[in-house]
């Protein structure tokens, strides 16, 4: 039983040690071009500036809390369904 542990244990340790990546630049793949350069850009965008996402695709999150309880306004649009012949 010990033994097994153990081996799950060094296992463990080696996928560790295993998924550690280096951290360096992107560069491109030898013989392929760079993305075409955006319509309206004066330059193309650099590894760094197409990894890092836009405000649109992450925006900030609203985490206000609701202070004290407010009534629900009327709905002039929240009606029954009609019932069909």
């Amino acid at each position: 039983m010990r033994h097994k542990r153990r081996l799950a244990g060094l296992a463990c340790a080696a996928l560790a040690l295993a998924s550690c990546g280096g951290r360096q630049p992107l560069k491109p793949v030898a013989g392929q071009e760079l993305p075409a350069v955006p319509v309206g850009a004066a330059t193309a965008p650099t590894g760094a500036q197409l990894m890092t996402p836009s405000t649109q695709a992450r925006p900030q999150r609203n985490v206000e809390l609701l202070t004290q309880s407010q009534k629900r306004q009327a709905d002039e649009f929240d009606l029954p369904p009609e019932k069909q012949p």
